[in-house]
C-alpha cells in the first residue's frame, strides 16, 4: 500500500495527501468518506466547501422534520460536474467538518511553514 500524509479525519471520512518516495504530494487532496474517494486541488476543495454551504442553505427548510438526519434525499453537487451525492443531513454536517478541517489544517500548515517561518 502506498504512505500517507494525513491531513484530517472524523467518523466519517479522512483526508489526506499521497506520498511517493517519501516525498509529500501536496498539489492534490485525496478525500474518502462514503465509500467514494475524491482526489481534489485545493481550489476544487474550496469550490466543494461552498457547495456544501449551498446544500446546507438550500435544505434548511427541513429543520422541522423528524427525518431530518436520516432522509437520503438530499443531492450534493461536487467539483466534477458529472457526480452529485446523495446524502442526509448528518452525513452532510460530516462531510463539511471534514473538508473544512482539511481546509484549515492546509491554511495553518502554510502559515506555519511559510509566512509565519522566522
Amino acid at each position: 500500500m502506498r504512505e500517507i500524509e494525513q491531513l484530517y479525519h472524523n467518523n466519517f471520512g479522512i483526508a489526506f495527501y499521497w506520498k511517493k518516495e517519501n516525498e509529500v504530494i501536496t498539489d492534490k487532496i485525496q478525500l474518502v468518506f462514503k465509500e467514494t474517494g475524491f482526489y481534489f486541488t485545493i481550489q476544487e476543495l474550496n469550490y466543494f466547501c461552498d457547495l456544501i454551504e449551498d446544500s446546507l442553505i438550500e435544505n434548511a427548510c427541513c429543520e422541522a422534520c423528524e427525518l431530518k438526519n436520516s432522509c437520503h434525499k438530499f443531492l450534493l453537487k461536487t467539483p466534477c460536474a458529472s457526480i452529485d451525492l446523495a446524502v442526509s443531513v448528518k452525513e452532510l454536517k460530516s462531510i463539511k467538518d471534514l473538508v473544512e478541517g482539511s481546509l484549515f489544517r492546509i491554511e495553518l500548515d502554510e502559515y506555519v511553514y511559510g509566512v509565519g517561518l522566522n
